[in-house]
């Protein structure tokens, strides 16, 4: 169904539907506020499905569900089906990481009295959105015996919460003559961490009390800090967003919003409906090029292909590997930029996303004259229309905006460079990138159709 309020489309039946699945969401969002947690509450949810470790398995047959996870960051899940692995898998791709701020490695420091968080913001923030608002730390602090102590602190209601601080309005006439994107510099995205000293003769009293409480709850010292990986997150739930509780409100819809959806949709496909092998693979590190281990342009995805035509039985698993993923279908599952009714100047209207119309695919992304764009063959987007109009699906296509207005990029193109046709495939979204994003129930449900008859197609 193109371009059609989805809401329009619901019985009463049905919308209670679309909220119950928002409501198993809203828990994944909330819990999973960064990779690490994405990939372990992903995990529960694969073996709760009787999804099998693919480390632990010896062989495989039609029918068979089975998983594997990278460096605690990555999830690539199938779904074996009855054709040759060969003649191509059909897969869900999406995002776990969000922007985000970052401790660095030496980062507790005292100044004037407080005991502050030294910290590097991570993907494309605007920055002043970070000041004056709860944020809590999530990460692991790898010790040099091997010990991994993880770190949750502040979505406990019982917990503190931290912040960074900003200029108050009295004071602010210089600061506020400067563009946004210089009134607040990165250098100054520092998290309050404490202000009560425990010692006059310390040189930084109030730090040490902040040491002195991070070794009695984590047993860590400050040395162990440069092998840590803490992130700063807002603090809190997701929560419903608008009086007819239409959409949700929270951190982290991008990427999470697609890739729960495509896990969903994987987990509640009927393996004897699957014909070409189903995929679903959660990637880490796009928001800041892909790069890395644990990045869409890592091995490990073309790895795991090619140990699943081994279990498979090949004994050429890497030669099948390269030809099942020239022979796949892919959908990038990524978010796009829903339109804003209060700055309607960015967009081209007739070629924009709107909450509450469906799943957006984009053709192409990219910036400057499509610049890192995937751009999708048109007889592969053609095959996608059939599927999801078969399906009911509501559905709608969009750019990045207005053409010399920005852009942006997703993994398509990476999957892309195999060979593979690859379209970008995800849910509308308003405050991109900002601590607390905003999405449709009614596109989260869409799109997790859309999936499910992608899976199957």
């Amino acid at each position: 169904m193109y371009r059609k309020n989805a809401w329009l489309k619901y019985n009463q039946k049905e919308t209670k539907e679309v909220m119950k699945f928002a409501e198993g969401y809203k828990a994944f969002l909330s819990f999973g506020k960064t990779e690490r947690l994405v990939t372990k509450e992903s995990v529960e949810l694969l073996e709760e499905a009787g999804f099998k470790n693919g480390n632990e398995l010896k062989e495989l047959k039609a029918g068979d569900k089975l998983y594997f996870v990278n460096k605690n960051k990555n999830v690539c899940a199938f779904i074996v089906g009855k054709k040759p692995l060969v003649e191509g898998l059909r897969i869900l791709g999406a995002h776990i990481d969000s922007p985000r701020l970052d401790l660095k490695e030496h980062s507790i420091y005292e100044r004037n009295g407080f005991a502050l968080g030294d910290t590097h913001y991570y993907g494309g923030v605007k920055k002043y959105q970070w000041t004056t608002i709860p944020l809590a730390l999530h990460g692991v602090i790898c010790k040099k015996d091997g010990t991994v102590v993880d770190v949750n602190i502040g979505e406990d209601p019982k917990d503190p919460i931290f912040g960074i601080t900003d200029l108050l309005i009295h004071l602010s006439a210089d600061q506020m003559a400067l563009p946004l994107a210089k009134a607040i510099t990165g250098e100054n995205l520092d998290i309050t961490l404490g202000s009560m000293p425990i010692d006059e003769k310390d040189k930084a009293p109030v730090k040490a009390n902040i040491l002195k409480l991070l070794k009695k709850k984590y047993d860590v010292e400050e040395e162990d800090l440069i092998s840590a990986e803490i992130e700063v997150v807002p603090a809190g739930p997701s929560r419903d967003y608008g009086l007819d509780r239409s959409m949700v409100a929270g951190y982290g819809h991008d990427d999470r919003s697609c890739a729960y959806t495509s896990l969903k949709a994987l987990l509640d496909t009927d393996a004897e409906k699957v014909e070409n092998t189903a995929c679903c693979i959660l990637v880490d590190k796009e928001e800041i090029g892909s790069v890395g281990a644990t990045g869409a342009q890592s091995l490990f995805f073309e790895n795991t292909i090619a140990r699943l035509a081994e279990l498979l039985g090949s004994k050429n698993p890497l030669f099948e590997a390269r030809k099942a993923m020239e022979n796949s279908k892919m959908l990038s599952s990524d978010v796009s930029a829903g339109f804003d009714p209060l700055y309607p100047q960015v967009n081209d209207p007739k070629n924009a996303a709107y909450l509450g119309e469906g799943i957006v695919f984009n053709k192409y992304t990219g910036a400057r004259g499509k610049s890192g764009s995937n751009d999708a063959n048109p007889e592969y987007y053609a095959f996608i229309r059939k599927v999801v109009d078969e399906a009911n699906v509501c559905w709608q296509n969009a750019e990045l905006g207005k053409v010399d207005q920005g852009g942006g990029g997703t993994i398509a193109y990476i999957l892309g460079n195999y060979n593979m046709n690859v379209i970008d495939a995800g849910i509308p979204v308003l405050n991109m990138h900002a601590p607390m994003e905003i999405v449709s129930k009614a596109d989260l449900f869409e799109a997790y159709r859309a999936y499910q008859a992608f899976l199957i197609a």
